[in-house]
């Protein structure tokens, strides 16, 4: 039972692909929202943990400001992990082409 968990969880991982966030596929196939969900999870993540320790730590010792600089430690650190993982970035495989720019290539033939 033990060695079939570890074939299973070694056959769905992605090798030389590096470690991916939660919910992400490797190859970012699924838009946008998983990593924008996954965004969102790591910085209100971190808000909520770095406060509840500022809160114990004000507390501790009687101060009231505390807080407020886990709450923006936690903020800074999730979106730090979102982009450390590539969510936060548009990154481009190597032969992905951007859109071309300019006017289109058909003439006058659509204008009104």
């Amino acid at each position: 039972m033990r060695n079939a968990r570890k074939r299973g969880a070694a056959g769905n991982a992605n090798p030389g692909t590096g470690a991916s966030a939660p919910g992400v596929s490797g190859d970012n196939s699924d838009g946008g929202y998983n990593a924008g969900m996954a965004v969102f999870s790591y910085i209100i993540g971190g808000i909520i943990v770095w406060s509840l320790i500022g809160w114990g730590l004000d507390y501790l010792w009687g101060t009231r400001w505390i807080v407020l600089a886990g709450a923006l430690l936690g903020a800074v650190g999730g979106f730090y992990l979102s982009h450390m993982h590539g969510l936060t970035s548009s990154r481009k495989k190597a032969g992905d082409r951007p859109a071309a720019s300019g006017p289109s290539k058909d003439g006058d033939t659509n204008a009104k």
